[in-house]
């Protein structure tokens, strides 16, 4: 079995690369969706609980650090 890749595992710099990522892709996936029918509609959805999942940890890890 592979270990469990958490939000909390990674470091500080790995979460503002997810973060940055995620939100290109979603900004990606808004305007695809203009256009023509997505692929994967729940895709959005996705992606906004993934930002939202790093976010927390952020929080979280600036109040543990005070």
């Amino acid at each position: 079995m592979t270990k469990k890749n958490t939000m909390t595992t990674v470091t500080d710099q790995e979460l503002m690369k997810i973060l940055v990522d995620t939100r290109a892709q979603l900004r990606s996936e808004r305007f695809a969706a203009a256009g023509s029918r997505p692929k994967d509609s729940s895709a959005p959805r996705k992606l906004r609980t993934s930002i939202a999942r790093v976010l927390t940890e952020q929080h979280a890890r600036a109040l543990r650090a005070r």
